[in-house]
């Protein structure tokens, strides 16, 4: 067990957590010094020269007009704006962490292609791009040539009950003449 343990502590996904845990208690104090310090300030000019961090509720009998001065004389106070500051605060570092998660996943997104799939040219479904059958209508995609006046719909197949030539695409199949079977020879 004591080796699972130091394994498992020298490991680098330990060592990655550690570090990201570092980073993210001071990522925390910066967007809680840019919480306090530029974003609600100007809130609380527009509201009057309020203060969130010195709004509160004095759940005792005294008046007090700040929450140091409610806290100095003991009282017990529900301190919604510091409330409101925690939730400015997550609300924040939501939006820059998605921000910052976005960018990182589009500069780590592979530069060859922009998609990797395309659309069968017989029934529209999506397909994976290096595909030689389509999935959904199993069409042979190599078989295919451009036709710049194809408007992608499927021709329907061309089915002639005894005929043993080839049918071409632009040549209809010569009708068969067939003798009457009586059973006797």
């Amino acid at each position: 067990m004591w080796e699972d343990f130091k394994r498992f502590m020298t490991s680098p996904n330990v060592l990655d957590w550690a570090v990201g845990v570092v980073i993210g208690t001071a990522f925390g104090r910066i967007i809680d010094s840019f919480v306090n310090d530029i974003i609600t300030p100007p809130i609380g000019l527009l509201l009057g020269h309020m203060d969130f961090r010195d709004l509160f509720l004095n759940l005792g009998g005294g008046h007090y007009h700040t929450l140091p001065q409610a806290q100095a004389a003991g009282a017990a106070t529900i301190n919604y704006g510091a409330f409101i500051n925690t939730v400015l605060n997550f609300l924040l570092v939501s939006v820059i962490v998605y921000f910052l998660v976005r960018q990182l996943h589009a500069s780590v997104r592979p530069r060859g292609s922009l998609s990797a799939t395309k659309l069968c040219p017989y029934c529209r479904s999506t397909i994976p791009i290096h595909a030689v059958r389509c999935p959904y209508c199993t069409s042979n995609l190599q078989s295919r040539t451009h036709d710049p006046n194809d408007r992608g719909g499927r021709e329907a197949p061309v089915v002639i009950v005894g005929a043993q030539e080839a049918v071409h695409r632009n040549r209809p199949a010569a009708p068969r003449e067939y003798g009457r079977s009586t059973g006797e020879k």
